[in-house]
């Protein structure tokens, strides 16, 4: 959110880890130390980062469904549908610099036409210590009480005058319309909050056939994988200082879903989800029944859905496994990378300059973060858990070395991965650096035997050839379910406020303030204070390391005006709506508009809600705007940045 006329937005540290590690190398570790710009001049430039703002949202279901008739074959639905979006959009973006899109609401039975306005020149402003802005690591993600310093600052930037532009040094700070004014009034239990965001997937209708998949087959696959690799990752870094700034990031990445998706079996067993779905598909058949009409609209939809999901299930699992394990070592991605060098040939030469710029760019980025011993332990590992769990009919053609090689040796798998890195020359900076010097249409067959290009290709092939073609069957079946029955809960419980899953696009949450009980005998206050912050804290362990200068604060109590009533300094609190993946950075305001914090995260205990939502479990969980301003004053020094924002006491 923008909380200054000259530009400045907040957001998560989270959100900018992979920009913090980009700018931090061991001589300037910016994502160990922290960063403030002191002035415009100071602040770090990023690429490929953009600030997008809603202008305008308008319904155009009639619009778009205005020719769409129910005989129609879903091909030409979707072809019908597709003609009249990108009309629309065009239409919208004449003349103007604008961007559009239509986008579908209640599985496709509603449609808007949302036009944003696309900022290109983003660059870093402040970003506190790591071990504030992730205070506590992956062991507390997901989880409450929470003492995270999850905030980052930026800046957009336009031309002269006011346009989105790309970077250039005769851009000037953004003059937004409106920013939101910062309120120090605290919260207390029971008050009012708003949440503004662009959540990502919420997957509130399903029938009880797909919850019953994801809960026994989809996330149980899923974390069994991910948890292997994060074992290997966990120790990886914990051995080596500089192996922890490589892989921090990459980390982050691979335990945030794992996490969740545990909490999601939990909590919905906890609530019974399946036999709930069931019992409510008992009511609706009921409702079906009843009408002759009706009946012939709905009457097999239940019966098809739980078709359709026992013939995916064999699909959706090696596809787990494909992009989980298959696609697991950092040296296959590498590989898919690469894949435009397969088309150099004699007689296009003239490709080679590009390809090979191309080439380099990708590598720079990949060894910049690569530790090759560690990759090689998550191959071996990624490997095994594939040839051992998936069926022979999904396995690539290069595991026929394994079996012909390693097959009497007691430790194939890791032995496959020596033979594998050994042979490439993709593990190895300096062997590929020379490779691409002296690429032609020649040395390409060194890359083409590659065990990690084969195996990359061989993967694709798999996917190509025995996955995707039966997944999108099915899944294009599932969505035709998925938009009917809807639109058949719409007419069964017709009166009832609805609201759409989540699909990446606007969307406000209101809940309150409050406590909750995860556990019998067990109750959690609304928020944290800086004393648990002392109280967590272990130098032995890298996420509980408490900064020096933030322990002096604490213990001179110097917590200036951003103290609460009782003179604890909150750091973060809990209410109650419903967030999701994508409200990162999310403004939380209360009942005067003002900001009083920015979500980061949710309860272990409510992350069900993609599913299904449970009031007296489910919270968000939010940093104390006051906690940000203090760590930026009194922690930073930057006291300059407070002053560019509009401060209500």
């Amino acid at each position: 959110s923008v909380i200054s006329d000259k530009g400045l937005i907040i957001t998560n540290y989270h959100c900018g880890h992979g920009i913090i590690q980009g700018h931090s190398s061991m001589e300037n570790d910016i994502l160990t130390d922290g960063f403030w710009a002191k002035s415009n001049e100071e602040e770090l430039v990023n690429e490929n980062l953009t600030a997008i703002f809603l202008i305008e949202m308008t319904d155009v279901t009639d619009k778009i469904l205005s020719e769409i008739t129910e005989d129609m074959t879903e091909k030409e639905r979707t072809r019908i549908i597709s003609e009249k979006s990108k009309k629309l959009e065009e239409e919208a973006t004449k003349d103007n610099h604008y961007k559009a899109e239509v986008r579908a609401f209640f599985q496709g039975n509603q449609y808007f036409l949302i036009i944003n306005e696309v900022f290109e020149d983003i660059r870093m402003v402040g970003v506190p210590p790591y071990s504030i802005g992730r205070f506590g690591g992956d062991t507390d993600n997901w989880m409450w009480p929470r003492h995270t310093g999850d905030f980052a600052l930026f800046r957009i930037y336009t031309d002269p005058d006011g346009t989105p532009a790309v970077y250039s040094e005769e851009n000037i700070p953004y003059k937004a319309k409106k920013h939101l004014p910062v309120s120090l009034s605290g919260t207390e239990k029971g008050d009012f909050t708003m949440v503004f965001g662009y959540p990502g997937t919420t997957m509130q209708y399903l029938p009880s056939f797909a919850v019953k998949q994801i809960l026994e087959e989809t996330y149980p696959n899923r974390t069994l994988i991910r948890g292997k690799k994060l074992d290997i990752l966990n120790n990886a870094m914990d051995s080596d200082p500089e192996i922890r700034l490589q892989y921090s990031a990459k980390t982050a990445r691979v335990s945030n879903a794992w996490k969740k998706w545990l909490g999601e079996i939990r909590g919905l067993n906890r609530l019974d989800a399946v036999n709930v779905k069931k019992q409510y598909e008992k009511e609706f058949t009921q409702w079906v029944n009843e009408n002759s009409e009706i009946q012939q609209k709905y009457g097999n939809i239940l019966k098809e859905y739980k078709d359709t999901y026992d013939k995916i299930s064999p699909y959706s699992m090696a596809f787990d496994y494909f992009r989980e394990a298959g696609l697991g070592s950092e040296a296959i991605m590498f590989a898919s990378q690469l894949r435009g060098l397969e088309n150099i040939s004699k007689d296009n030469m003239e490709i080679i300059p590009k390809l090979k710029k191309d080439a380099k760019n990708h590598a720079d980025n990949f060894y910049k973060d690569y530790h090759p011993p560690t990759d090689k332990k998550i191959f071996a590992e990624m490997i095994k858990l594939y040839y051992e769990n998936i069926p022979v009919e999904f396995h690539p053609e290069y595991f026929k070395n394994l079996e012909k090689y390693f097959r009497k040796s007691e430790k194939p798998f890791k032995h496959f991965a020596e033979y594998c890195f050994n042979k490439s020359i993709l593990t190895d900076e300096d062997k590929f650096y020379d490779f691409l010097e002296n690429l032609n249409h020649r040395s390409i067959r060194i890359i083409e035997k590659d065990p990690f290009f084969i195996l990359r290709q061989d993967f694709a092939s798999i996917y190509r050839e025995k996955i995707y073609l039966e997944l999108n069957k099915y899944h294009t079946k599932s969505d035709s379910l998925h938009r009917v029955y809807m639109k058949a809960q719409l007419e069964f419980e017709e009166g009832k406020i609805f609201y759409p899953d989540a699909n990446f696009t606007l969307r406000v949450s209101y809940g309150k303030i409050d406590t909750y009980y995860p556990a019998d005998a067990v109750k959690y206050k609304y928020y944290t204070s800086l004393s648990g912050i002392m109280e967590k804290e272990n130098p032995d362990i890298y996420d509980y390391k408490v900064n020096d200068r933030l322990k002096e604060l604490y213990y001179e109590k110097d917590f200036g005006i951003y103290s609460a009533s009782d003179g604890t300094m909150r750091v973060c609190f809990i209410a109650s709506n419903h967030t999701t993946g994508g409200n990162s950075g999310s403004p939380v305001l209360n009942a005067n508009g003002e900001l009083i914090g920015v979500n980061f995260d949710r309860n272990w205990e409510g992350t069900m809600s993609d599913i299904m939502y449970d009031l007296d479990m489910c919270r968000n969980i939010s940093i104390d705007i006051r906690y940000v301003l203090f760590i930026i004053d009194k922690f930073a020094g930057a006291s300059h940045l407070i002053e560019e924002m509009e401060i209500r006491m």
